[in-house]
C-alpha cells in the first residue's frame, strides 16, 4: 500500500508540473516570489521583487549555493526562468532544466543549427531566453526557428521556421506568451531584411499572424520610406517586449532603420526607432512612437519597454519608460502614446532635447553633418546610452536602475550597395570610437521624469548585464571582467561581489524557495562590446558559459 501511495504521488507530482503557467499565473508573475515566470519577471520588465531577505545588512553573506556548466563558450545573455522548484534556462545551443535547489541537470535538449548561421550573425551567438506556458518550453533559435519542448522532459513537440538565414535573418529574443498567444521577434536589420513580429499557437506552433516594422506603401507608415527602400528597411525586433493584460497590449520595440547611410532612405522611415502598442491576438498596431526618425546612428529602440504605474502632474498615469539608445529618457503614458517626459541620462550631443508638442528629436549640426557625409564626434556612440541591457525600476524609490555607457562615436556615411545575406551599413567601422579618459560606463539611479541621476556608479570597463532591484534595497548587477555586484539601492555603495570566472552579460533574478530567497545570473563573455570595441584589459577574461545560484549563508 505504501509503494502504491507513493507511486500514486509521483503520479500527481508529474501531472503538477506538466501544467506548468496558466494565463492567470503569468498575469501575476510580478508578483509571485516562489517563481520566475516571466522575462523581466513580470509582464511589466520591472525586473524588481518584493522579497527582502537578502537586504542591505545581510547581502555581504551571500555565497554561492551551486554552479552549473553549460559547456559553452559564447557569450551567456540567457535570464533563467523559475517554476516549481525547476529551473529553465538556454544558451544558443542548448535548453535545460536544472533542479534549483542542487543544481543538478534534469534535462539538456541540444539546439543544432547549419554551420553557416553564425557568418548573418550581427553582435554575438546568444540566445536571451525562454518562455513557459501550459507545459511547454518556447524558445527561438540562431537560424531563426521557434519551438516548443516538453516542461517534463525537454522532447521537441513543434517546430516552425520565421524566416531563411540566407536572407540574412536570426533570431536570439526570448519569446513572450500574451493572451495565449506566443509572440516572438527577429534579427538582421543590418543585413538589409524587412523586420517583423509573429504570433503563432502554443498547442500546434500555427503561424497566427504577421505585423512588419517596416510597412509596405500600401500601409500606413508606408509613404516614409521612398522608392523601394522599405524593402530593406531594417526594423529588427530582437527584444522580448512588455504586456499590460489590463489594456490588453503588447508593447514592443523596433529596431535601427538600414543602411545606415541615411540619404538612401529619405523620410522618418517608420516604424523604425520607435514602440508599437499591439493587440496580441490579432497584432495590429493600436498606436505607435518613434523616438528617432530617420536615424543615422544606428539608434534602434528594441530594448525594454518597461511598465509601472506613476503619479504625473499628480494625477495616477500607466506610463511606459524607455532608457532609449539615442541618449533621452522617455516617460510614455501607455494608453494612447502621448509623451509625458523625455530628458537626457547620458552626454547627448545629436539633438539638444525633444519637442514635447510635436514628440520629434530637435537636432544639432551633428545630425546634420552625418547626413551630409561629413565625418562627425556623436554622443552616444553607435552602441547607444544604454545598449541592449536591461534596466530595473523600483516601484519603492521611484528609480529606475541603468548600466549607461559613457564614450562617443566617430560616424561617416560610404556608398553601400545591397547583396543579400552581407552586411548592408554604409558606415565607415575603421575609426568608431570616441573614449576620452574617464569610465566608459556607470551602473545609474535615474528618475525617470528628469532623467537626472541620484546616484551613479561608475566602471572604467562599462557593464553590459541586466539589472534587479529589490525590496532589500539592493541593486544587482554583473560586470565584463567576471564581478557580481550588489549595490545600496538609495546610495549607490557597492556592498559585495563574487568573481564567477567569466564576463557576466546576463540577466539576474531572484525567488524564494523553501524559506530561503535565492539569486542567479548567467556567466559567460563574448557579446558586442567585446566583439567591436578593441578593449585590451578584457584580453585575460576567459570565455565559460555557467549559471550561479547565490543565497544567504545560514
Amino acid at each position: 500500500m505504501k509503494r502504491f501511495a507513493m507511486a500514486a504521488s509521483l503520479v500527481m507530482l508529474a501531472s503538477t508540473c506538466a501544467s506548468a503557467q496558466t494565463t492567470e499565473q503569468l498575469v501575476k508573475g510580478a508578483t509571485d516570489t516562489s517563481n520566475v515566470l516571466n522575462y523581466g519577471m513580470g509582464y511589466n520588465l520591472q525586473r524588481f521583487s518584493t522579497l527582502n531577505q537578502i537586504n542591505k545588512d545581510s547581502v555581504k553573506n551571500l555565497v554561492p549555493v551551486w554552479n552549473y556548466s553549460f559547456n559553452d563558450d559564447r557569450s551567456e545573455e540567457s535570464q533563467p526562468l523559475v517554476y516549481q522548484g525547476v529551473i529553465y534556462v538556454t544558451s544558443h545551443n542548448a535548453t535545460m532544466a536544472v533542479d534549483a535547489k542542487t543544481g543538478k541537470q534534469i534535462w539538456k535538449t541540444k539546439v543544432e543549427y547549419p554551420a553557416e548561421t553564425p557568418r548573418i550573425v550581427c553582435c554575438g551567438i546568444i540566445n536571451r531566453g525562454a518562455a513557459l506556458y501550459d507545459g511547454k518550453v518556447f524558445r527561438t533559435t540562431l537560424d531563426a526557428n521557434v519551438i516548443a519542448l516538453d516542461a517534463k522532459n525537454g522532447k521537441e513537440l513543434w517546430r516552425q521556421k520565421a524566416a531563411d538565414i540566407k536572407e540574412g535573418y536570426s533570431m536570439t529574443v526570448a519569446p513572450l506568451v500574451a493572451d495565449g498567444v506566443v509572440i516572438t521577434g527577429i534579427s538582421g536589420a543590418e543585413f538589409g531584411t524587412r523586420g517583423f513580429i509573429d504570433g503563432w499557437d502554443p498547442a500546434t506552433g500555427k503561424h497566427l499572424w504577421r505585423t512588419h516594422s517596416i510597412p509596405s506603401p500600401e500601409e500606413p507608415g508606408g509613404d516614409t520610406w521612398k522608392g523601394d527602400t522599405w524593402k530593406l528597411g531594417g526594423g529588427s525586433t530582437w527584444i522580448t517586449g512588455s504586456y499590460d493584460p489590463e489594456l490588453n497590449t503588447v508593447y514592443w520595440g523596433i529596431g535601427n532603420p538600414g543602411p545606415f547611410n541615411s540619404a538612401v532612405r529619405p523620410g522618418d522611415n517608420l516604424y523604425t526607432c520607435s514602440v508599437l502598442a499591439m493587440d496580441p491576438k490579432t497584432g495590429k498596431i493600436k498606436w505607435h512612437y518613434q523616438f528617432s526618425p530617420n536615424n543615422p546612428f544606428d539608434y534602434d529602440s528594441v530594448a525594454e519597454m518597461v511598465l509601472a504605474d506613476m503619479n504625473v502632474e499628480g494625477k495616477p498615469t500607466k506610463v511606459l519608460m524607455d532608457a532609449n539608445r539615442n541618449g533621452f529618457f522617455y516617460v510614455l503614458d501607455r494608453t494612447n502614446g502621448k509623451l509625458l517626459a523625455a530628458n537626457p541620462y547620458v552626454k547627448v550631443n545629436w539633438a539638444t532635447g525633444i519637442d514635447m508638442k510635436t514628440g520629434r528629436p530637435i537636432e544639432t549640426d551633428v545630425s546634420k553633418d552625418a547626413r551630409e557625409g561629413k565625418k562627425v564626434t556623436v554622443y552616444p556612440s553607435i552602441l547607444g546610452g544604454k545598449n541592449w541591457e536591461p534596466m530595473s525600476f523600483n516601484p519603492q524609490t521611484g528609480l529606475a536602475y541603468a548600466n549607461t555607457l559613457a564614450f562617443g562615436g566617430r560616424y561617416k556615411t560610404e556608398p553601400v550597395t545591397f547583396k543579400q545575406g552581407e552586411w548592408y551599413l554604409g558606415m565607415d567601422l575603421t575609426d568608431l570610437w570616441e573614449y576620452g579618459d574617464g569610465p566608459r560606463g556607470h551602473l545609474k539611479a535615474i528618475d525617470p521624469m528628469t532623467g537626472k541621476s541620484k546616484w551613479e556608479a561608475p566602471s572604467d570597463i562599462p557593464r553590459f548585464s541586466g539589472v534587479l532591484s529589490t525590496a532589500g534595497g539592493v541593486v544587482f548587477s554583473g560586470a565584463l571582467t567576471g564581478e557580481f555586484e550588489a549595490f545600496d539601492a538609495d546610495t549607490g555603495k557597492k556592498l559585495w561581489q563574487f568573481q564567477t570566472g567569466s564576463g557576466i552579460e546576463g540577466q539576474p533574478v531572484t525567488w524564494q524557495q523553501d524559506g530561503v530567497q535565492y539569486v542567479a545570473v548567467t556567466s559567460g563573455y563574448g557579446g558586442v562590446y567585446s566583439l567591436f570595441s578593441g578593449d585590451e584589459r578584457l584580453a585575460n577574461v576567459p570565455p565559460g558559459g555557467s549559471l550561479w545560484v547565490f543565497a544567504v549563508k545560514q
